[in-house]
């Protein structure tokens, strides 16, 4: 009997060490699977400053486009060009003037910062955390998010 329970600690300690030897190999192979993810746009956040940076983007033929702007807390914001509202009228689109978007079809205007804080209405369609990741010196959009969301560019006449 005192055999076995000299057995069990060496057991343990065998687990316990195999097991720290598996975490770094299991945290590199998701930090890499996050580098090498599916992404449609990958955004270097070195490019990005308060004047918007436009990505264009082909689903089936169709254009569409995304931006990246600065905010002036210095938080990089994304959005796709086109407005919840206006999208189907084919001009519901973006351009900067300022520190404001300009919604080409009916003329609101959106402040840079307001980008990914308010969802809903006349504003460019957010694009947040769920569907892109922050890669370390860049942003990648997901192939998947950017495919599903092309019906808001059937019209689009940029």
């Amino acid at each position: 009997m005192q055999k076995s329970r000299r057995s069990i600690p060496k057991v343990f300690l065998t687990s316990l060490f195999a097991f720290a030897l598996l975490i770094p190999v299991a945290y590199a192979q998701s930090a890499s699977t996050a580098k090498t993810g599916d992404w449609g746009i990958v955004i270097q956040k070195k490019d990005i400053s308060s004047t918007a940076k436009f990505y264009p983007y082909t689903v089936n033929d169709k254009p569409m486009e995304v931006f990246a702007v600065k905010a002036s807390d210095g938080t990089i914001r994304t959005a796709l060009n086109t407005c919840q509202v206006c999208y189907s009228s084919g001009r519901g689109y973006y351009k900067q003037q300022g520190n404001v978007l300009v919604c080409q079809n009916c003329g609101n205007r959106f402040s840079v910062d307001q980008i990914e804080l308010i969802k809903g209405g006349c504003n460019p369609v957010p694009i947040l955390g769920k569907d892109k990741a922050d890669l370390g010196d860049s942003i990648g959009i997901s192939r998947a998010y950017l495919t599903s969301m092309a019906p808001y560019f059937a019209r689009w006449k940029k």
